[in-house]
């Protein structure tokens, strides 16, 4: 990859402009750029996409991203360190590359970005997860994005992929495969980032689907969701009252067993839940 893109490694980059990765920002750099196309090629074609990307670091990502040929490459990052190496890869790809200084909680990317969009991320550990929410749950589908290719700690990513019956079963998957197809594309061990997390990461693929698995208001099943998972040992009655008076007749309305608990109900279930809560 350095050779292709004429830049240097990225562990030279780090060490010209002093970018030790920070725990505050939830930074653990990726360095090996073999992985980084790896994780890039995971998005799919790009060439005719626009590519959304949130705290890239020192590159290693955005490079993959663009020597796979996306069309432009939007790049959000909040560790001002990191701008100076990103401005020489945007040199190296004249026109294909902005970088916005800031919060990406805060920010709308739809002001930079021309669809098709495709998200691709190594995402900040302690935002990575209000992120995907809100790209699962817009009032409106489909979404801005057609896919996203994110990497998470493993245990987040196995909660996105998690079956009914599971341990791992919950909220993250339900929001997940009610509006996408979700999978675990790659395994990554601790070493292969700088420094070191305690434990394996892993890189989950979601594709948008045209429509929602089954019918259900966005807002009232994420609410719904939220509060079963919030108390989950609990039966859905005692874990949902406070989500409707009489709780226990709409669960009985969706089909549902008031003694049941959480991680038995499936998608459907908790949808039917959700239309039965907000049926006059």
């Amino acid at each position: 990859m350095s050779q292709i893109d004429g830049l240097p490694p990225l562990r030279a980059v780090i060490g010209t402009h002093g970018l030790s990765a920070r725990k505050s920002l939830g930074q653990n750099f990726l360095l090996d750029l073999n992985l980084t196309a790896k994780i890039a090629r995971q998005a799919g074609n790009l060439e005719a996409c626009d590519v959304l990307e949130i705290g890239p670091g020192p590159g290693g990502l955005t490079r993959g991203l663009l020597a796979e040929g996306a069309r432009k490459v939007l790049a959000i990052e909040k560790d001002r360190r990191c701008l100076p190496a990103l401005a020489e890869i945007a040199a190296a790809y004249p026109g294909r590359l902005e970088v916005i200084e800031g919060d990406a909680l805060e920010i709308d990317p739809l002001a930079h970005l021309t669809p098709p969009i495709r998200v691709a991320a190594n995402l900040p550990y302690n935002i990575g997860t209000e992120l995907l929410v809100r790209w699962l749950t817009p009032a409106d589908w489909p979404p801005y994005w057609q896919s996203l290719t994110l990497m998470f700690q493993r245990e987040v990513a196995e909660r996105i992929v998690a079956q009914p019956g599971s341990k791992a079963y919950g909220r993250l998957a339900i929001l997940a495969q009610w509006r996408s197809d979700a999978r675990i594309v790659l395994s990554l061990p601790p070493e292969a980032f700088t420094p070191p997390p305690k434990i394996s990461s892993a890189v989950v693929h979601l594709t948008a689907l045209e429509k929602p698995r089954f019918e259900a208001n966005a807002a009232t099943l994420s609410r719904v969701v939220a509060a079963a998972f919030n108390q989950r040992r609990k039966m859905l009655r005692a874990a949902l009252k406070g989500t409707a008076p009489d709780i226990e007749d709409r669960l009985l309305a969706a089909g549902l067993k008031p003694t049941e608990r959480a991680e038995q109900i499936s998608i459907e279930g908790f949808c039917a839940l959700a239309r039965a809560i907000d049926a006059s």
